[in-house]
C-alpha cells in the first residue's frame, strides 16, 4: 500500500512507481489481465492504492542502480483505489528547494512526502530518542513542566494567554523551563531533563520561530566543567553514532574565552572549521567569560544572557556591593557549532541574596514578582547549574539544511504565520468576552 508516485504507460506495458515511507518499489502490469490493465491505466500521481503481486528480478538491462531496489519489480496481480487525489501544486519527487516557500508552507503536509523532509524528521527523531536515552543511562530523569506559567523577564516578549476564570490575568508561555528546572533542583532531583517545546513574542527574523525545541537540563553539585563536559561527550558520541560520515575538527570543544573570540574573530560564535565549504566538517567551540551586565540606550544596565545566572567566585563581592558592574564577569557558557550558536547555559545563583542583587542591578527594585524563587532558594537550595540546546538548529546544522524549517514538521514562516490554518486569525466576540478581552483596531 501506499501513493503512486510515477505512472508511465508503455502502451502493453504500464508501470508505476509505488512510494510509501521506505521508499519506492516498481509495479508493472501486464495486458494479459485486461482488467487489471485497464484500471491501472486510470490511476494518477499521489493517488493512494493497495496492490498484490509477485516479487521478481527485473528483465536484464531494465534495473536502476539508482534506487536499493533496483534489480526487483512486482507483477501486479490485484490493484485497489484507495483514494484519489487532486493533481499537486508541486512536484513532491523533487528536493522541493526550487518551490516558492509559501507555497509549500500553504501545502506542508504534500511538501511533508518529499523523501529530503522524511529523512529530515526520521533523523530528528533518531537525535532525540539518542539524547534520552544518554541522560536517561547516566541517571537523568526526564520532568515535563507547565505550559501555561508567569510572565518573566527573560530577555523577549511572553506570549500571554488571557485567563477566563480570573478577569484581567493572564498567564504566559515559557520562553524557557528556567525557573521550574531550579525549582526542581531545590526539590532534590538533582539531574533533571527535558524535550522542552518555548515560546517567543520576537520580531520576525528570517530563521526565527515563535515556538521552538530545546534539550533542558540541570544539575545538581556541579561546577561549569561538569556540565561542559557531560555535553561535550553527549555530542561527540551524537555524531559518532548518527552520523559517522561527518568529521569533528581537531579544535574542537576547547573552551575559549569571550575576550578572545572579539578579539580574534569579531564575533562569539566563531567559526573554527578548516574548510567552510567541506559539508562534512564540524567545529564545536565553548565559549566563556562572559560579562554578567551590559549597558542599554536609556544608560540602564541589563544581563547579556541570563539574570538567573551566577557570576563566577571572584566577582561575589563586587555584585553584592554593585562595585564594578561592568567588569563582573558571569558562569555563562555557550556551545558554538559552524558558527552558530547552539546552546547556552551557566551554573546559577543558588542563594537568594545574590539573586536579589543581580535584579536590583537591573532595576528590579522590589522583585516581588520572583518571592516565589526567593523562597525557594531559601529552602535549602544546592548548587546548581545547566544548560538548553536548541535541537532545532543543531539539526538543522547536520542534516545541512540552509534553515530550521527545514527540519520542522509544521513549521510558521519567517513572519510568523501558519500559512496552512491560516493562523493568526481573528476570534470570534463571544470568545472575547469570556476572557475579557476587548480589541482595540
Amino acid at each position: 500500500m501506499g501513493w503512486v508516485a510515477v505512472r508511465r504507460n508503455h502502451g502493453k506495458l504500464i508501470f508505476i512507481d509505488l512510494r510509501d515511507r521506505s521508499g519506492l518499489a516498481q509495479a508493472v502490469f501486464l495486458p494479459s489481465d485486461k482488467e487489471l490493465h485497464k484500471k491501472a491505466d486510470t490511476l494518477r500521481t499521489e493517488w493512494v492504492v493497495k496492490l498484490k503481486g509477485k516479487v521478481g528480478k527485473r528483465p536484464k538491462g531494465m534495473e536502476n542502480p539508482k534506487i536499493p531496489n533496483g534489480e526487483y519489480e512486482i507483477s501486479a496481480t490485484a490493484l485497489e483505489i484507495l483514494s484519489e487525489a487532486k493533481t499537486p501544486p508541486f512536484d513532491v519527487l523533487s528536493d522541493g528547494y526550487e518551490v516558492g516557500e509559501e507555497v509549500r508552507m500553504k501545502y506542508r503536509y504534500l511538501d511533508l512526502r518529499r523523501g529530503r523532509l522524511q529523512k529530515n524528521l526520521r533523523e530528528r527523531s533518531r537525535i532525540i530518542k539518542y539524547i534520552r536515552d544518554f541522560l536517561s543511562e547516566r541517571d537523568f530523569t526526564e520532568v515535563e513542566t507547565p505550559i501555561l506559567t508567569k510572565s518573566t523577564p527573560e530577555g523577549a516578549r511572553d506570549y500571554l494567554v488571557p485567563s477566563r476564570l480570573y478577569g484581567g490575568k493572564f498567564y504566559a508561555l515559557p520562553q524557557s523551563p528556567q525557573q521550574y528546572k531550579q525549582l526542581l533542583m531545590v526539590a532534590g532531583l538533582e539531574r533533571y531533563f527535558q524535550i522542552a517545546r518555548c515560546f517567543r513574542d520576537e520580531d520576525t527574523r528570517g530563521d526565527r520561530q515563535p515556538e521552538f525545541t530545546q534539550l533542558d537540563l540541570e544539575m545538581s553539585f556541579v561546577e561549569q566543567k561538569d556540565v561542559m563536559e557531560l555535553i561535550t561527550e553527549m555530542l561527540k558520541n551524537l555524531v559518532q553514532s548518527i552520523y559517522p560520515e561527518k568529521k569533528i575538527n581537531k579544535v574542537s570543544f576547547a573552551p575559549m574565552t569571550y575576550e578572545i573570540a572579539m578579539k580574534k574573530y569579531g564575533t562569539d560564535r566563531p567559526d573554527l572549521r578548516e574548510n567552510k565549504n567541506d559539508l562534512r566538517e564540524l567545529a564545536f567551540c565553548w565559549v566563556v567569560d562572559f560579562p554578567f551586565f551590559e549597558k542599554i540606550d536609556n544608560g540602564k544596565w541589563t544581563f547579556t544572557h541570563n539574570p538567573f545566572s551566577s557570576p563566577k567566585s571572584e566577582y561575589i563581592d563586587d555584585l553584592l556591593n554593585k562595585k564594578n558592574i561592568g567588569e563582573i564577569l558571569t558562569t555563562q557558557y555557550d556551545i558554538v557549532l559552524n558558527g552558530w550558536e547552539i546552546g547556552g547555559g551557566s551554573i546559577r545563583s543558588h542563594k537568594s541574596e545574590w539573586l536579589r542583587a543581580i535584579l536590583n542591578i537591573i532595576g528590579y527594585k522590589n522583585s516581588r514578582e520572583f518571592e516565589h524563587i526567593f523562597e525557594a532558594l531559601d529552602s535549602g537550595a544546592p548548587p546548581h547549574g545547566g544548560i538548553a540546546l536548541g535541537l532545532d538548529r543543531l539539526i538543522m546544522i547536520l542534516e545541512n539544511e540552509p534553515n530550521i524549517r527545514e527540519v520542522i514538521a509544521f513549521p510558521k514562516t519567517g513572519d510568523g504565520r501558519d500559512l496552512m490554518m491560516d493562523a493568526p486569525a481573528e476570534v470570534e466576540e463571544k470568545q472575547l468576552k469570556e476572557l475579557h478581552v476587548k480589541v482595540v483596531r
